[in-house]
């Protein structure tokens, strides 16, 4: 499939106009063929920088009005969406990096919100979970917090060290939890081994 150069200035108008109006009636439905859907020539880097043709955007607005208009297909593609053109996009991890962790309480009463490169506030939650995926050859973890429909924050790795730093361990079977509570719910980190006998 080639690539699409399609003008990013030409774009962000596009984006912009489905904010300024009723997107429900501007917004293009979301039916798309994939076959016949081309490649916009824009990647995103595994920590969330923006590139275009190559080169990463600098201006922090321009990405933020780039990402409302992305969306994710069943069978996990990326897509910018635009009421007149939609386009296939490179992600390579997540489309958002969470680069800060604000926590506010203690236990089940604790609340963790995360900010992202392009300062969405997430508060984990039942309808933001974090969820913690493992390379099956390193084993190295891969965590991710919902930011919108199937759209993730990869959780940056001095993020994911503040999250266990403020774990607590949690008996599940005969393994032990490593989690946080966040809105009442508790995201599991990863299991830490076997529990000590009394």
């Amino acid at each position: 499939m080639s690539k699409q150069a399609p003008n990013p200035v030409r774009l962000a108008e596009l984006i912009d106009s489905r904010h300024a109006g009723d997107e429900k009636s501007v917004a293009p439905e979301w039916d798309f063929n994939p076959e016949k859907c081309g490649d916009f020539d824009f990647r995103i880097a595994r920590d969330g920088t923006w590139f275009y043709r190559g080169a990463p955007i600098r201006r922090k607005s321009l990405c933020k009005l780039f990402s409302s208009a992305i969306r994710r297909s069943a069978a996990g593609g990326f897509f910018l969406v635009t009421p007149t053109e939609q386009g296939r996009i490179e992600v390579e991890d997540a489309p958002f990096a969470a680069v800060e962790v604000i926590a506010e309480g203690t236990g089940r009463d604790q609340t963790i919100t995360f900010r992202t490169n392009l300062d969405q506030m997430v508060t984990a939650g039942p309808d933001r979970p974090i969820r913690v995926s493992e390379d099956p050859e390193s084993g190295e973890p891969a965590p991710y917090v919902l930011v919108r429909d199937d759209l993730e924050a990869l959780i940056l790795r001095p993020q994911f060290y503040q999250l266990v730093e403020m774990a607590e361990e949690r008996g599940e079977g005969d393994d032990i939890i490593l989690g946080v509570w966040s809105r009442g719910a508790f995201f599991s980190l990863g299991r830490v081994g076997p529990e000590a006998p009394a």
